[in-house]
């Protein structure tokens, strides 16, 4: 009986829920990028030590959230990107990034709070491709951790 592994990983396999609102055609993505955390230090020189310069932790910064898929006519996060665009209203809502084992089940949950889009893109059109339209959405937020 072979045994089966599930380590590492596969990174095409996920799933992304937007808590609060969205449907089922909001949570599927091509791509997901900037899940990365710095964090940021301090020069801190001592008198009378000049070998060197101390550098004390001082906060982490949260790259933006970058998720790409195919052009949707109709969806919620669209509207929000809208809302804030358009009338500089943001809300911040919630997110979880799973990452999905054969069975659809999360390997690992990514739970990103705070998040609100600051930009959309959409992919070139060149008549001399036959490429999808991609839309791309990118996401300021506060934090993330890892379940």
């Amino acid at each position: 009986m072979a045994v089966k592994i599930n380590y590492p990983p596969f990174g095409f396999h996920f799933r992304i829920d937007f808590l609060g609102f969205g449907t089922d055609k909001d949570a599927a993505f091509q791509e997901v990028s900037g899940l990365s955390a710095d964090i940021g230090t301090e020069d801190l020189l001592e008198g009378g030590v000049n070998d060197c310069i101390y550098k004390l932790p001082v906060r982490t910064k949260y790259l933006n959230l970058v998720l790409k898929r195919g052009l949707l006519s109709d969806s919620a996060l669209i509207d929000w990107f809208r809302n804030a665009a358009e009338h500089f209203i943001f809300t911040a809502h919630d997110l979880n990034i799973s990452l999905l084992n054969d069975q659809h089940q999360p390997l690992a949950t990514w739970k990103v709070k705070g998040a609100y889009p600051v930009r959309w893109t959409i992919s070139d059109f060149k008549a001399t491709e036959s490429s999808l339209v991609i839309e791309t959405i990118e996401f300021s937020y506060l934090n993330y951790h890892r379940e």
